[in-house]
């Protein structure tokens, strides 16, 4: 389930980078002989207009062929075509194509967070204020603990031991209850994913650093709810967000490249394709909130990366286009076919190392 949940989310994100290039070619004048839904072997295909539009078998997203984006100029094209190709039209359009597919995914990656809070999403309130609704949820544990047992993220819906029984306790309650039955256990039932399971913690002493002759079990609690936002509170947030996301992933990715060079980079902490197959799972898991917040993170990754002045790249080509417009000369399609070529050789050489370090992490 997990695999097909990635490959449908990696089918949309490209879709939605490739359908802006598309659609800036087409009000740009410029001639898109194909959309591809999927990648060869082509399936079967629907002409409307000049546009063929293509259903191949490989449902790992898709891809825009303009007419001469490689910057040759056949011979055999109507004049009309050969003012209607990429090389063509001013470097202020192509820039516009190649950046459009980037805005797409941010512009994408800001609806989906937007719709999360419309939809609703998990937030500590307090208390005193808490609807019926709310859940608690364990925050945190301290290692070594009683409550070691336990994981950031479970539900505890019932607490009891041999004389009461509190359901759906508060932050307050659950801890005047742990100090009320101390040095006895406590019975903790918990929801973990679909299973709702009971452990038995025994309180101890020197476990809360202000007050260590407090009988405790180590967990920290938070009451949580469902919020849901009107729209244009979600917009506003959601547009935070991504600005907030965007920043992040620039800086991160820039102190992996930095430390790269110094040999310094830590790569453990770097998910390929397999590990995203896991994480794309866990957040299924937790919810339809979650996997859309996921997939908004995976968005904006794709949306900067695909921005890095590297051959094969929407910014290495960005970086052709402003070359060509400084020099005001064509860069010859032999050399930059070549660079493109060695720039997708080596992603997909540092693709494998990736996928390797996975299987790794695996084992």
């Amino acid at each position: 389930m997990s695999i097909l949940l990635f490959f449908l989310v990696l089918f949309v994100l490209i879709l939605v980078h490739e359908w802006g290039h598309f659609i800036v070619a087409k009000k740009t004048g410029m001639k898109v002989d194909e959309f591809g839904i999927g990648f060869p072997p082509k399936l079967f295909g629907i002409q409307k207009g000049e546009t063929e539009y293509t259903f191949n078998a490989l449902p790992i997203g898709g891809f825009v062929r303009i007419l001469g984006e490689n910057g040759s100029n056949d011979d055999t094209l109507s004049e009309q075509d050969k003012l209607r190709t990429f090389s063509a039209q001013p470097k202020w359009a192509q820039a516009l194509v190649l950046i459009a597919g980037v805005t797409m995914n941010v512009l994408f990656a800001w609806f989906l967070f937007s719709l999360t809070y419309m939809i609703g999403v998990p937030t500590a309130v307090d208390e005193v204020t808490a609807s019926k609704d709310a859940q608690l949820y364990v925050a945190a544990v301290v290692p070594d603990s009683p409550a070691a047992v336990l994981a950031p993220g479970m539900v505890i819906v019932e607490v009891a031991n041999d004389t009461q029984t509190i359901a759906r306790p508060l932050a307050t309650e659950f801890s005047e209850f742990v100090r009320s039955t101390a040095p006895a256990p406590v019975n903790v039932t918990y929801i973990d994913g679909d299973s709702t399971q009971t452990v038995s913690l025994t309180p101890q002493r020197n476990i809360a650093a202000d007050d260590p002759d407090r009988y405790a079990v180590g967990v920290s609690l938070a009451v949580v709810e469902i919020i849901q936002q009107p729209i244009h509170t979600a917009l506003y947030n959601g547009l935070k967000t991504t600005g907030a996301g965007l920043v992040g992933i620039f800086t991160g990715l820039t102190v992996l490249i930095q430390q790269s060079i110094t040999g310094e980079a830590d790569f453990s902490q770097v998910a390929g394709p397999v590990g995203i197959v896991g994480m794309v799972g866990d957040a299924a898991a937790f919810g339809i909130t979650a996997l859309l917040t996921f997939t908004a993170i995976i968005s904006l990754n794709l949306a900067v990366i695909n921005l890095l002045p590297f051959p094969a790249l929407d910014g290495g080509r960005l970086v052709f286009v402003a070359i060509e417009a400084i020099t005001r000369r064509p860069i010859p399609p032999a050399w930059s076919g070549r660079m493109n070529l060695i720039g997708f050789a080596l992603l997909m050489v540092l693709m494998v190392a990736v996928t390797y370090n996975d299987i790794i992490n695996l084992l």
